[in-house]
């Protein structure tokens, strides 16, 4: 019949396409195990049958201050880790096993199982349950106790004590989410006593699978130093994984995640290496190479003078206490220095400050603390600045030729020129001038140049010298707050601001706001990095030259004539308390600037030398009562810079300059 015949046919087609495909694959099979063998063998050396390669870290760079001094360096310590290849089938028991030591011996291990480690088991409050749920393949309605039963059969947990499964489970779910394999090693626990480093080497021979490492771990060797501008390093969060593993991090790496570990992450960051494991047949490791050595990041050299910041920190401790014990409510302070020719950072300091070794363990305490201890108050804290305004508003009432030098105004006392608001200074000083009226900071006479110059030209006068405006400076700050009258008849917004009053700005501006006047004019971005070197600092990669932002037009004139006033106050003036016998002459203004239903606020401001400028400071004691309180800690950091041993050739930096 037709319809067998066709059928035959289709068969015997069949037939041989089968036979075809057998022929082929058998003559595949021949060459890849007989004539071919030569080749492959020659490609993966020791007769291996296959390889998987893993990543060796590379050391962080370090961070230093301007003279190669250690600020955050690194150590080595010890991680415990497991091994793919090496793991065997008792893997629960040698996790247990791990889990007691490292109880035993006060380690943190991994555990990232988001569900309460006692019975009744419930998920962690604050947790997310999302990867878990996922992980497990439940639904988003599964308790706590679903995802430990489905964990028992996952894991093969059933021989294992309720407690035992939740421990070895913790670690098991944590190795899986963070793709435990030949490729990725999973650290059990991180920088471990040397103690049980030793028991874990000497077990070696029951942990299948588990190896010390020896890695590089940051370290602070002042805990206290600077702390808020150094910043820390830490685990990659979650949130944050798809934008770290764009950029070729693994999930255990750390970086940086504030101050200038964070944003030097693009140079501090080294590139990882690569060890080649080669495989038998069975799986077993026969052998191992680097096939790719890391290469360390490099190392940041700050423009902090470790010395000068030292001295800052503990001077304001001191003052602050001091002014305490006499009854006093000051309760915290804030010191900035900058060098004058760059707008480099020479200091930054706060009190109240912390210990980053034990930040973690007590951030609770710290962050609930009315001191705020946490804030970084030189560059993100902000405060009305008094009459440290007043040689910034002599600038612009000689420079717009309302004011000529020389002239004499006559403080009554009270201002009455506008009908609405009459100010009174705090003394009758009758005809004074300029010089006069920056020395004994005389109100009266400049709220007369506030209302000539006028309360627009003044605000722009305060742009330009960098007050309410951002640094930028290469850490987080404020950009403070700056009135914009846009009208030059707000009698009383006017006379307020030409004393320092409604504005307020930050000391890391105040300082700068000094340095700019001090230099006749060159407002300069602000800086806390000197240079970039190799992690050997055989080579410099790049030098963070000055960027000069903008330039206030002074005339000599009117430089001489602001700087006298200046100097007259550390001379005669408020400011004569503390400096009028420094060896070396200091321009200054100090201020009180008044603060709601609170003591005022001391602030002083100074430059050195007077000739020939080269560092300015602001200080700002809170709650201080009066400026000159402040001057104490001025001299103190004045002695830092000019007497106390900072040069390079003392501590014999080998780092290469390039121009």
């Amino acid at each position: 019949m037709p319809f067998k015949k066709k059928s035959q046919i289709e068969i015997n087609v069949l037939s041989i396409l089968l036979i075809a495909a057998i022929v082929l694959f058998t003559a595949r099979v021949y060459f890849l195990q007989i004539t071919a063998a030569g080749e492959f063998k020659k490609s993966l050396p020791y007769g291996a049958a296959s390889s998987h390669s893993a990543v060796i870290k590379a050391p962080r760079g370090e961070i230093l201050d301007r003279y190669g001094r250690q600020i955050a360096v690194n150590r080595d310590g010890y991680n415990i880790i497991f091994n793919k290849a090496y793991v065997k089938d008792n893997l629960n028991t040698i996790i247990l096993t791990l889990i007691d030591l490292a109880t035993e011996y006060e380690a943190v291990y991994t555990d990232k199982l988001p569900i309460t480690a006692a019975s009744p088991y419930t998920y962690i409050e604050g947790e997310k349950t999302d990867k878990l749920l996922k992980t497990l393949d439940l639904a988003n309605y599964a308790t706590a106790q679903n995802c430990f039963d489905e964990m028992v059969k996952r894991y093969k947990l059933e021989g294992f004590s309720k407690s035992e499964q939740r421990k070895i489970m913790g670690v098991r779910y944590s190795m899986e989410i963070l793709d435990f394999s030949i490729s990725y090693p999973f650290t059990f626990a991180e920088d471990i006593p040397t103690e049980l480093m030793r028991k874990v080497s000497e077990s070696a021979f029951m942990l299948q699978g588990v190896s010390i490492d020896v890695v590089p771990f940051r370290e602070y060797p002042d805990t206290t130093l600077a702390v808020n501008l150094i910043g820390s390093v830490g685990p990659i969060f979650e949130e944050d994984w798809e934008y770290y593993k764009e950029k070729g991090y693994s999930f255990n790496d750390k970086v940086g995640k504030s101050g200038i570990e964070k944003w030097g992450e693009e140079y501090l960051r080294g590139i990882d290496g690569e060890i080649t494991y080669y495989l038998d047949a069975k799986g077993s490791i026969i052998e191992s190479e680097i096939t790719k050595e890391p290469i360390a990041g490099k190392t940041i050299m700050l423009s902090l003078d470790k010395n000068i910041q030292r001295l800052a920190q503990d001077s304001l401790a001191s003052k602050v206490q001091e002014l305490r014990s006499k009854g006093g409510s000051c309760k915290a302070a804030t010191a900035v220095a900058i060098d004058i020719a760059t707008g480099k950072v020479l200091a930054a300091a706060n009190y109240p400050t912390y210990d980053s070794a034990t930040m973690n363990k007590n951030y609770n305490e710290l962050a609930s603390d009315p001191a705020k201890p946490l804030m970084d108050r030189a560059f993100q804290g902000i405060y009305p600045i008094g009459s440290t305004i007043k040689p910034g508003v002599s600038v612009a009432a000689l420079e717009k030729g309302v004011y000529k030098n020389g002239e004499t105004v006559k403080c009554v006392r009270t201002y009455d020129y506008f009908n609405d608001y009459k100010p009174q200074c705090l003394h009758y000083h009758g005809h004074i001038n300029l010089k006069t009226a920056i020395s004994k900071s005389c109100n009266y006479f400049f709220y007369e140049m506030g209302k000539r110059v006028g309360a627009t030209t003044l605000t722009d006068y305060f742009k330009q010298f960098g007050l309410g405006v951002k640094t930028g400076v290469e850490v987080n700050d404020s950009a403070g707050l700056l009135l914009e009258p846009d009208s030059d008849k707000v009698g009383g917004t006017t006379l307020q601001i030409s004393i320092g009053q409604l504005n307020a700005f930050t000391p890391l501006q105040l300082a700068n706001y000094t340095a700019t006047l001090a230099n006749g004019g060159d407002h300069y971005k602000v800086s806390l990095i000197d240079k970039i070197v190799s992690y050997d600092m055989s080579s410099t990669v790049k030098v963070v030259k000055p960027e000069l932002k903008n330039t206030v037009q002074i005339s000599d004139s009117t430089l001489d004539a602001v700087k006298a006033g200046m100097l007259s106050v550390t001379e005669e003036g408020t400011g004569r308390q503390a400096l009028s016998d420094y060896p070396i002459k200091v321009g200054g203004k100090t201020g009180t600037s008044q603060v709601n239903n609170a003591t005022d606020h001391g602030v002083f401001v100074a430059f050195a030398p007077f000739d020939n400028p080269q560092i300015a400071i602001a200080v700002i004691l809170e709650n201080g009562g009066h400026g000159y309180t402040a001057g104490s800690v001025v001299r103190n950091i004045l002695d830092a810079y000019f007497f106390s041993k900072s040069s390079a050739d003392e501590y014999d930096v080998p780092f290469i300059v390039l121009d």
